[in-house]
């Protein structure tokens, strides 16, 4: 396991700055995913990691040991691409023992490795097959399987399940999982799908044009945004924001006005002024005296899932909304809905994006 120090680590290329001074730790054993949009800068993180670009500023060590300057191949890291990168001529065996053979490992030693990876990624069976006699996801594995038998201090995987369909997403997530909590050796996954870094994550590091925006368990980014920007990218559907105006704050909360209607928020301060509401779609109800009330809205598109249904629809003033119900609902498009929401699961954000807080 490997313990990963990050000290206002820079990336230029020639004048352009992409990576702004990183600051950033990884506890060994840590499955730490990387997310943000895409051009935020979190391969080109990776990257740095890895050894395959050069570092322009600041210090990255590795069990306290700067390794700015060292080769990737010296760094005692294994790295999974999102393409799997198999040599299609050779067998899953010899794909998985390339490597080792070319470090002349002893015959004995690579067996050993090659068949413990075969078994922990349940592959044993395709270890004479051919790349293209294996599915995606059986490829997929055979790639991670190559990383494992080089048994590294770090693992680092650069959005791999990418090329793979929604089923066997879900199903390699389950897999990559597995794997870590039975290898515990450190993990860095990167990707942009957010529900693939809560599923998975011991700690998310949201990126935004190369500077990170916050570091934190999955709950907690959910549950405590830093910012407008970090509570819409996490969760699905994505957070609901309105615009509004502050009305004042005293030791009970900050009153706040959208269209219509106006609420306190407890546990808020806020001058008085323009703010940005925000609310989880599945944090929005239908049932009468659940918190405050946000007022009317018109449906304008329904999507019924059977375990839920999702509703988009416009306030009065135009603001679109859109509400995660449970179960199966009768709404259709044009009905008018009242809503409401627990004024403790919603956010207020001042003009700088920030969460306001008490």
């Amino acid at each position: 396991m490997a313990r990963v120090v990050l000290e206002k680590v820079v990336k230029r290329y020639a004048e352009v700055e992409v990576i702004h001074g990183v600051d950033l730790q990884i506890e060994p054993g840590e499955f730490v995913v990387f997310v943000g949009p895409s051009g935020c800068g979190k391969s080109t993180l990776l990257r740095m990691i890895a050894g395959l670009e050069e570092i322009t500023g600041g210090t990255l060590s590795i069990d306290g040991e700067r390794l700015n300057d060292t080769p990737a191949a010296k760094r005692g890291i294994a790295m999974v691409f999102q393409s799997y990168a198999l040599y299609p001529h050779m067998s899953v065996y010899k794909n998985l023992a390339f490597g080792l053979e070319t470090a002349r490992m002893p015959r004995a030693e690579i067996d050993k490795r090659v068949k413990e990876a075969a078994q922990i990624l349940q592959i044993e069976p395709l270890l004479q097959r051919k790349p293209k006699a294996l599915s995606g996801g059986q490829r997929q594995r055979v790639a991670i399987g190559r990383a494992i038998v080089r048994e590294p201090r770090l693992f680092l995987f650069d959005e791999p399940l990418s090329n793979l369909d929604a089923e066997l997403r879900v199903q390699m997530r389950v897999e990559l999982a597995k794997l870590h909590k039975r290898l515990g050796v450190t993990m860095i996954y990167v990707t942009h799908d957010q529900v693939e870094a809560m599923t998975m994550a011991d700690k998310i590091v949201v990126l935004r044009s190369g500077i990170v925006e916050q570091v934190g368990r999955p709950l907690d980014l959910y549950n405590h945004p830093a910012n407008q920007f970090v509570a819409g990218f996490i969760g699905s559907p994505k957070m609901n924001f309105l615009k509004g105006e502050a009305t004042g704050s005293d030791a009970s909360g900050t009153g706040v006005r959208i269209g219509g209607q106006t609420f306190a928020l407890p546990g808020v301060k806020a001058p008085a002024g323009p703010v940005t509401f925000g609310v989880r779609p599945e944090h929005v109800t239908t049932a009468e005296g659940a918190g405050i009330t946000l007022g009317r809205a018109k449906v304008q598109l329904v999507e019924h899932l059977g375990g839920e249904t999702i509703v988009y629809a416009a306030l009065d003033d135009g603001q679109a909304l859109t509400v995660s119900l449970s179960g199966q609902r009768p709404i259709q498009i044009d009905d008018v809905l009242e809503l409401h929401a627990d004024p403790s699961r919603c956010h207020l954000f001042g003009a700088d994006g920030r969460t306001l807080a008490g």
